[in-house]
């Protein structure tokens, strides 16, 4: 099942100082780029590279059958915020499948440190969620007509998912191109992922840059029942390194002080 909000017919958007920031988009000066927007830090600055870049931007979001919808509420009010033209939220029910602490009942790690993280792939990778992600991503592209999909997956500061890796975008791109009726018929499909090669830090620097107010974001992975970041899984962790790294005091409040 997939929801749908057409960006026309969105009320204006409370926070005026953020979107001010981005030009409105028009169909005949602008390309259709289809963005992959899960709530996050990382997610919501590659919207706004799309939208700086002068990309038209449809959003794509998941409910996966993840511990929380906490995220998919940050990634429909940053849709609006930004003027995305469209913003989709895909069901898909993950959790048949499980295999992480993101979709079964195993423990989220907690308060692990940078050298811990980068041993091994950690539990919270969910099976193949980046190729199944992408590939609705890519049939809605070829629907619209757009040749270009932004994802933000990033190869420094992260988990150690493999499909955060350059060598999967390029597969996925060349697989894009070999198995779509537009890519047959020589509609080239690009996927950009322009903070592959980006610390947290500077992605975040990047953001602030572009007007983004990451006060809207969630990159928790288990948050309070009040909805408070937990402040100790590897996405809090990793995103608080960020902020101090940037030399920004983080917006958000956690449920502990580490």
């Amino acid at each position: 099942m997939i929801s749908l909000i057409q960006g026309k017919k969105r009320k204006k958007a409370r926070d005026t100082s953020i979107s001010t920031n981005f030009p409105e988009m028009s169909d005949s000066k602008s390309k259709k780029a289809v963005v992959l927007l899960s709530g996050g830090l990382d997610s919501t600055t590659t919207l706004a590279i799309a939208l700086a870049e002068g990309f038209e931007p449809y959003t794509i979001s998941f409910r996966y059958g993840q511990r929380h919808s906490i995220e998919l509420d940050a990634a429909k009010r940053i849709s609006h915020t930004f003027r995305a033209k469209g913003h989709i939220v895909v069901d898909i029910n993950l959790r048949q499948i499980g295999g992480s602490a993101l979709t079964s009942d195993i423990d989220v790690p907690k308060g692990r440190l940078a050298e811990e993280m980068e041993k091994e792939i950690p539990v919270t990778y969910v099976p193949a969620r980046n190729t199944i992600f992408l590939s609705i991503a890519l049939g809605w592209a070829e629907v619209l007509g757009a040749s270009d999909i932004f994802i933000g997956v990033n190869a420094l500061d992260y988990s150690g998912y493999p499909d955060c890796r350059p060598e999967f975008i390029e597969a996925f791109e060349k697989m894009a191109n070999l198995g779509t009726k537009a890519g047959v018929e020589g509609k080239r499909f690009k996927v950009h992922t322009p903070l592959i090669r980006m610390t947290k830090g500077e992605i975040i620097k990047k953001g602030i840059e572009l007007g983004v107010d990451y006060s809207l974001t969630h990159s928790c992975y288990d948050p309070t029942p009040e909805g408070l970041a937990c402040g100790e899984c590897d996405s809090c962790l990793l995103r608080k390194k960020g902020f101090s790294e940037a030399g920004i005091k983080g917006p958000l409040r956690y449920a502990t002080k580490r």
